[in-house]
């Protein structure tokens, strides 16, 4: 997701359907973080808009007050914190994994019933 800010407030409005003063309600609340220019005017990133639909889809769609988007919000913020954290640990699991594999590698040896028997005959 481009998270580059680059559409002033009115524009980023008409994209998503809302009316400016919304768009500040929501800021104010936390609910979607605009960057700022030298002259505090306020920018928003396509993240910013896909963020924007989404608070839209929880508040029309299936009737969440501004307490239930922020909870829903929290709650896909933390997910995506797990997702990574598990996609960290999973390569680090693979990485290890890899390691104990050349580790074997080195130390198995063919079985070769020849030498062991002579092994055995040069020891007895």
């Amino acid at each position: 997701m481009d998270e580059r800010p680059r559409y002033m407030i009115s524009v980023a409005a008409d994209l998503v359907g809302m009316h400016p003063q919304t768009l500040r309600m929501y800021e104010q609340k936390g609910l979607v973080q605009p960057q700022r220019t030298a002259g505090n005017t306020r920018l928003y990133s396509e993240a910013d808009l896909e963020r924007l639909r989404l608070i839209q889809r929880l508040t029309g769609e299936l009737g969440l007050n501004l307490a239930g988007v922020e909870a829903v919000l929290g709650l896909e913020e933390q997910l995506q914190r797990m997702h990574s954290r598990m996609e960290r640990l999973e390569r680090e699991m693979h990485e290890a994994i890899q390691q104990v594999h050349k580790q074997y590698r080195r130390d198995l040896v063919l079985y070769d019933p020849a030498q062991l028997e002579r092994r055995w005959t040069s020891t007895n």
